[in-house]
């Protein structure tokens, strides 16, 4: 088995994100000598965005989560996502 080569250390996640995505991990790890790990509670992680909506559009949301029961931000995540999932599978 070759050598590994050292991973080096990062200002931010940004630019960890940045060097993995150009590197083959295998030239960094052994991944034979890693072990199944399950993150019960882990929650992905978000950013804070600013949308314009329609005044109707967003009233319109607000009724539809108050019927099902849920915050509205909380809908439109889950309508955003279904939708995006929904355009990726048509590519």
């Amino acid at each position: 088995m070759s050598k590994k080569k050292i991973i080096p250390s990062f200002d931010n996640e940004e630019r960890e994100r940045d060097f993995w995505v150009r590197e083959d991990s295998v030239e960094y790890i052994n991944w034979s000598k890693g072990k199944r790990v399950v993150f019960p509670r882990l929650k992905p992680s978000t950013k804070t965005i600013s949308v314009r909506l329609p005044e109707t559009l967003l009233e319109d949301l607000r009724y539809l989560a108050n019927k099902l029961d849920v915050p509205y931000q909380s809908l439109l995540k889950v309508y955003l996502a279904e939708r995006v999932e929904e355009e990726l599978r048509i590519e």
